[in-house]
């Protein structure tokens, strides 16, 4: 069946949609400004109040909605997949710790979804992250230098099993060096902090000398699962269609914590270590 709007057309028409989600979770914040209970999300450090915080629009937010209902360049994610991470977003409560793997045209969108939290990009194309942070100069990212390469994802599966440092009972990030799937050269900041929900839409994964999203994936599981604090971490995946992806996330991620399939997105709530079998030898 042909598509009903010529190309132009439909890329406006997700764009208005786009900045209607947007509008939307700015109309939520603003309402629930007379209410008393917390909204932290669980674990986030110093609790506190709806009121404690103002709730007008946030420049990002105001920026988001004029971008997205003016421009033709549109996120990668279809709105139906966008609005899982959205409808996650405003289960917890604002501000969250939110890590996104990829920057780009979607990320401005991220941002104003979480107005007051931490929102940090990881992109591995340096000029990518100057290109977008010069039209969007509030965002905040971080190059990260990955070890893999695509054509080995089979390789690394099998691997890894043997390998100690990799192991879910010993697994870590910071200086991990023995453990070609741990992302052990981050800055510190995302070592340190508790994230609420991780999205891995990137590194590139259509070629074979890309690096693939095997590290994003277990970088992810081990944050997930070395969760200090309480509550599960959410964990979005795209591009399941593809089967590194697919087969990454059921080594790491586990079917068991898949709690919503749309699209080519997955969403996992995975709970920290010290609520599962902690001597497992595998991670699922």
């Amino acid at each position: 069946m042909k598509n009903r709007y010529p190309v132009a057309e439909r890329r406006w028409l997700v764009g208005l949609a786009i900045a209607g989600l947007i509008g939307a979770a700015l109309f939520i914040s603003s309402a629930i400004r007379t209410s008393d209970t917390s909204y932290l999300c669980p674990g986030s450090v110093g609790m506190g109040t709806r009121r404690d915080f103002g709730y007008e629009a946030s420049p990002i937010q105001l920026r988001a909605i004029l971008h997205y209902a003016t421009s033709r360049v549109v996120p990668q994610q279809s709105v139906a997949e966008i609005k899982v991470s959205l409808d996650v977003l405003k289960s917890l409560g604002r501000p969250c710790n939110f890590l996104v793997f990829g920057l780009g045209h979607d990320s401005l969108m991220w941002a104003s979804f979480n107005p007051g939290g931490t929102t940090l990009f990881l992109e591995e194309d340096p000029k990518w992250v100057h290109s977008i942070l010069k039209d969007a100069p509030g965002l905040r990212a971080h190059t990260v230098r990955y070890r893999t390469q695509l054509r080995e994802a089979k390789a690394l599966l099998s691997w890894y099993r043997s390998e100690p440092a990799c192991g879910p009972a010993r697994a870590f990030l910071r200086g991990n060096e023995a453990c070609k799937l741990a992302l052990q050269n981050l800055p510190d900041e995302v070592y340190e902090t508790e994230w609420d929900l991780i999205m891995i839409d990137a590194p590139k994964g259509y070629f074979a000398e890309a690096p693939g999203r095997m590290a994003a994936v277990f970088s992810a599981a081990v944050m997930a699962r070395n969760r200090k604090g309480s509550g599960a971490t959410h964990v979005f995946l795209h591009d399941v269609d593809r089967k590194v992806e697919k087969v990454y996330a059921e080594e790491f991620l586990c079917r068991k914590n898949l709690v919503k399939g749309v699209g080519r997105l997955w969403h996992f709530q995975i709970p920290p270590s010290n609520h599962t079998n902690a001597n497992a030898s595998r991670f699922c």
